[in-house]
């Protein structure tokens, strides 16, 4: 985790510091001195966001009232800067060179696994959306590992339309030899099962309407062929219980044109029912997938739950604790560089195990307890 220590020298310095110690300050290019160095706005902002403030003004007010704690790590010799610095600041610094300091600094505190799931999928940022600008929502594409519980990577796009040229330049930007990247139906390209294959890793697509003739072959694959690799599992949680049936097929004989998909291996049928203790309702979902792995129905089942892992843990998790989507930050690069900020703070959450409590209950204690907010970024 960020390891922020008073010491300056090259030899002292954290794995934090090294890592976003190439970001390029964007006020170098304006005339005239600045009094709030870079570093000291990063352990601010990150600081307060980790304590559960989300907006430039209340950002400054903790800064304001921890102040004595700050300078345990930096001078502050100005004191914390206004929140109008603050905003000023985050609108103008680059989202890529950002985006690329946070994947340094992950590569660091996080190792893939074999067999990991990457999850990817996109996530709009509502409340950036300006209507009085010709601007749409901020779209984000992320690359989720479901077993480290952290984002690697994101790319930023124009529209949840632009995904499927999005995810190529994303996979060029990872490691990911040994795992396995999952995508939902936007995602199913022949040449992305290329991407993948080509990054030595293996694949899980969801097909649905998008790809017609491959979504008709993959559902013809499960009337033909009566012996099946077959997984059932049962979740119970959050009010409902979920059966889940996984098949699985490896031999395609049968199946036309699976020439253009990648070491195409088996297509997969997963069929669930939710039944909601409540209300007392039932429903059903069937989905479909093709895959680059063999037709075990168990790990495949497996896969399939993890890839939800991006939504409920990652896309969750920023809307509903960081109120992501509530969020105002509408100027230029702002909303971009807060959610790299946010997703900072959600790791450093994830990796903490020195207590058993919620996210929210680790945030109001990092609020309260100068101690504890010590350790969660020294890790």
């Amino acid at each position: 985790m960020p390891n922020f220590k008073a010491q300056t020298t090259s030899e002292q310095k954290t794995s934090f510091e090294t890592s976003f110690s190439t970001l390029e300050d964007p006020r170098r290019t304006i005339k005239g001195n600045y009094h709030y160095p870079l570093q000291e706005i990063l352990l601010l902002t990150i600081s307060a966001v980790l304590s559960g403030f989300k907006d430039w003004t209340t950002i400054q007010t903790f800064g304001e009232n921890k102040l004595d704690w700050l300078r345990q790590f930096y001078p502050y010799k100005e004191g914390v800067p206004s929140h109008d610095v603050l905003g000023k600041l985050f609108k103008r610094l680059d989202p890529d060179m950002f985006s690329q300091c946070f994947a340094d600094w992950v590569n660091q505190v996080s190792e893939l696994t074999e067999g990991e799931v990457i999850a990817i999928d996109g996530k709009s940022i509502c409340g950036s959306a300006d209507s009085s600008r010709p601007k749409s929502a901020v779209h984000i594409v992320s690359a989720y590992a479901s077993d480290n519980r952290v984002c690697l990577r994101q790319k930023v796009v124009d529209t949840k339309s632009n995904e499927i040229t999005a995810i190529p330049k994303l996979l060029e930007l990872l490691t990911i030899k040994g795992c396995v990247v999952t995508i939902d139906a936007m995602g199913c390209q022949a040449d992305i099962s290329k991407d993948i294959i080509n990054s030595e890793a293996d694949y899980v697509l969801a097909v649905k309407g998008n790809q017609k003739e491959l979504f008709e072959q993959v559902k013809k694959m499960f009337t033909i062929h009566k012996s099946v690799n077959t997984h059932e599992s049962v979740d119970i949680g959050h009010g409902r219980v979920e059966t889940r049936i996984c098949q699985a097929i490896d031999d395609l004989t049968f199946m036309d044109d699976t020439a253009p998909w990648a070491k195409l291996q088996s297509v997969v049928r997963v069929q669930s029912e939710r039944y909601f203790k409540k209300t007392g309702k039932t429903t059903n979902d069937v989905r479909y997938y093709i895959s680059s792995l063999h037709a075990d129905a168990k790990r495949l089942n497996e896969i399939v739950r993890q890839h939800w892992a991006v939504e409920n843990n990652l896309h969750w998790s920023l809307d509903v604790i960081f109120k992501e989507d509530s969020s105002l930050k509408k100027k230029d690069y702002s909303a971009i560089n807060f959610n790299i900020i946010n997703k900072v703070a959600l790791a450093i959450l994830e990796k903490d195990n020195s207590i058993k409590a919620s996210k929210p209950r680790k945030m109001t204690k990092a609020a309260l307890n100068d101690e504890y907010r010590t350790k969660l970024l020294k890790g």
